[in-house]
């Protein structure tokens, strides 16, 4: 296990936007409280919750890695609409202690998903418990039929029901 240090410097900072992954045309990960980690000289590498991926177009898979700073990383394929990009999402489920605050977020190859920052305001200049627009377009279908998220509950009652018409 190293640490960073001058020589090699990790910083984890809070993402101050709002960040998307999209994959085959459908946004699989949407986040506010994503991560930032810059490691050296790489790019920057944005680490989201699991709780605001959609996990079921990931399959956990047997692949494997180790990084002397953070740890061993375990990896999951995305399969979406027939296409699949093989181990291009990592974790760190038990990374080393000077990386725990990225332990169990994820991480997607920039050359496999589209990543990009969302300013906030643009997507609900509002902020108010009412649905946006962007919120909206993410729960109508793609075109192929299928909503890239659960649909909302009704907000009428079914006619005939309640004092509906009959």
């Amino acid at each position: 296990m190293k640490i960073p240090g001058p020589d090699h410097p990790i910083t984890i900072t809070p993402a101050d936007q709002r960040w998307r992954v999209k994959f085959e045309g459908h946004v699989i990960a949407d986040s506010g409280g994503a991560l930032i980690l810059k490691e050296a000289d790489y790019p920057p590498v944005v680490y989201f919750p699991r709780d605001d991926v959609s996990m079921e177009y990931l399959t956990r898979t047997t692949h494997a890695t180790h990084c002397p700073y953070k740890g061993d990383a375990a990896y999951y394929t995305l399969l979406m609409d027939g296409h699949f990009v093989e181990n291009g999402v990592w974790t760190y489920e038990s990374p080393y202690p000077a990386m725990e605050l990225i332990a169990g977020r994820l991480a997607f190859y920039p050359n496999e998903v589209e990543i990009y920052a969302v300013d906030d305001a643009a997507v609900n200049p509002r902020h108010v418990d009412e649905p946006s627009v962007d919120d909206a377009v993410q729960h109508t279908d793609a075109g192929d039929g299928r909503a890239q998220r659960e649909p909302w509950p009704p907000n009428v009652n079914t006619p005939g029901m309640e004092g509906g018409v009959r």
